[in-house]
């Protein structure tokens, strides 16, 4: 069967969210953390150690947290982000004549309302960098590190019309295990343990600012965090090169030879760029076919045979044992669980 769409199969591991999590914890009474979990589909069996979470999941978690809470950033930051910021962060940036100054404006805004963390943009040898610089000890909020600076990447795409390359991501604390999630958040390579966090771009090819209608803008704050999130790029790393190979191949075909005749290059070199990735080609495929089974487990419109023939497996069995190891549940379990808190 050939898989001739590309597809937003894309998940991130349960530990991923883990610290956003905690977050709202703190913010929130017992009963309505349930709830917001709950809604979301994030109570249940998937979200265990080994567990997956979907787009749709964090955009469901993200969309009513933010108002429950009244607090945009739910908690990431020592002082709570009001209801309608984002909103007027949209209109300012929107009326940036360049993308340059649309940075300068979304730093300023944020050094407004921020104490833990201020922003500082510079202009250093022809890249323009966005730092997040802290004042005072507090250890880094991971996925409020992350949020802020793929929110900073979405309004400048969302103003360009298209994704915007990004020349590199900094972090201000030291790889964790999931550090491979970070590929599907930001279309540049991404470097743990460094002195402050921090995104940067190159002016010469980052695009025009184009002018966006209140429609616009609207649209959105409606779909946020959908539209800027997860990155649309495939092309920014070898792995995530092979796994649109992947997606678009029949899985009789889904080897490193042929992957590798298809980038123009010997499969010893592949092995060697996929290594400069921290990945496999091994691993690339496993985690594409987890993300479809996950996703098509999810729709619960096909029978988990079908499934484990669709993401190239000869026997349902052998599609049991696999996903077991890649989630932490059985295919069976994991749509028992989402039929239950359905």
């Amino acid at each position: 069967m050939s898989r001739t769409t590309p597809t937003l199969y894309s998940t991130v591991s349960r530990a991923f969210i883990a610290d956003w999590l905690a977050a709202l914890h703190l913010l929130c009474t017992p009963s309505l953390y349930h709830s917001l979990l709950e809604s979301a589909d994030l109570s249940s069996g998937q979200t265990e150690a080994h567990g997956r979470v979907t787009l749709d999941q964090i955009v469901m978690l993200y969309q009513r947290a933010a108002v429950e809470t009244g607090d945009e950033m739910m908690g990431l930051w020592s002082r709570p982000i009001r209801s309608r910021a984002l909103q007027h962060l949209l209109t300012s940036v929107r009326e940036a004549t360049s993308l340059a100054s649309a940075l300068y404006r979304f730093s300023t805004f944020w050094n407004l309302l921020l104490d833990d963390y201020q922003f500082e943009l510079t202009d250093t040898s022809g890249v323009l960098v966005l730092a997040l610089k802290p004042q005072g000890s507090a250890p880094a909020q991971r996925f409020g590190h992350m949020l802020i600076l793929k929110l900073a990447h979405g309004l400048l795409s969302w103003l360009a019309r298209q994704e915007v390359p990004v020349k590199a991501v900094g972090f201000a604390f030291d790889p964790p295990d999931f550090a491979e999630d970070y590929a599907i958040i930001f279309p540049a390579p991404v470097h743990f343990s460094q002195p402050v966090t921090s995104i940067s771009f190159d002016p010469d090819i980052m695009g025009q600012a184009q002018v966006r209608s209140s429609a616009d803008l609207d649209l959105f704050l409606e779909n946020a965090p959908r539209d800027w999130i997860f990155t649309s790029s495939r092309e920014h790393t070898q792995s995530l090169r092979v796994r649109k190979y992947l997606s678009q191949t029949d899985w009789a075909d889904a080897n490193l030879t042929q992957a590798a005749r298809a980038m123009h290059m010997t499969p010893r070199t592949l092995i060697r760029k996929l290594e400069t990735d921290g990945t496999s080609f091994q691993a690339i495929k496993d985690a594409l076919r987890r993300d479809i089974a996950i996703r098509e487990l999810q729709k619960g419109e096909k029978a988990i045979e079908a499934i484990a023939y669709d993401v190239g497996f000869a026997s349902a069995a052998s599609f049991h044992k696999a996903f077991q190891r890649w989630t932490g549940n059985t295919p069976s379990a994991y749509r028992r669980h989402r039929v239950r808190d359905s």
